[in-house]
């Protein structure tokens, strides 16, 4: 599969399937296709595998689409301003991503939700109890709120996010909380109570505009 990402502000990312190959994303997710190409609807798993994804901010069912000819081209959009971001994932190599990412990969990647085991880190850490978990082989595209900045810490590396901001990480990156110190800043410092706190080693993809943070805004400014 050749892919070409395209687009500023509101990418898509363009698949040129050779005959037999397939590209899965969830349902709805399709912007144009050409002819020649097969579309079948599945679990993908089987239903508890579904209803897994569907915690995880994806939907039950998920498409797969198969080239009958070579050189057929399908395109995913995005849906909200930012960027995709391409990984091309090894046999066996993991990433957790917030709920909702998945934009759409090779058919021999598993989509999984993950569970984050701290109370407290679900509760308030931004990006709630239930992630993302894909595995590879194979390409993914994920959809990015606003800008992507990538970080690499390492071991025992730790960085302090605010509530949304984290988009993706490697398997092996430690995401907990941090109480803010000191009742003014919690009052008037913008922050709230509690920051997400990553340790390394290991990779994080960061988001410049999380969508939670535009919809506050924009209620804010409509509420006045």
């Amino acid at each position: 599969m050749n892919t070409k990402i395209i687009g500023d502000t509101l990418p898509a990312v363009i698949c040129k399937l050779q005959k037999g190959e397939t590209v899965l994303t969830e349902n709805g997710q399709m912007s144009w296709m050409d002819e020649g190409i097969a579309m079948k609807t599945s679990t993908n798993g089987g239903l508890m595998k579904g209803i897994g994804r569907a915690f995880a901010g994806e939907s039950i069912f998920m498409n797969l689409y198969t080239a009958e000819k070579d050189d057929a081209e399908i395109a995913f959009a995005s849906s909200f301003p930012g960027q995709i971001l391409e990984m091309d994932l090894k046999e066996g190599e993991t990433i957790v991503a917030q709920k909702r990412a998945f934009l759409c990969s090779d058919a021999s990647v598993d989509i999984k939700m993950q569970f984050r085991k701290k109370l407290g880190a679900g509760f308030f850490g931004g990006e709630g109890f239930i992630m993302q978990k894909i595995t590879g082989p194979g390409k993914i595209f994920l959809e990015i709120d606003g800008a992507v900045v990538k970080k690499e810490l390492a071991a025992g590396e730790k960085m302090k996010v605010d509530n949304g901001y984290v988009a993706a990480m490697t398997e092996n990156v430690k995401l907990d909380i941090t109480t803010v110190k000191g009742m003014k800043n919690i009052l008037f410092g913008g922050e709230g109570l509690f920051l997400t706190t990553l340790e390394g080693p290991g990779t994080v993809w960061l988001q410049t505009m999380p969508i939670s943070k535009l919809s506050s805004l924009l209620y804010i400014g409509t509420a006045k």
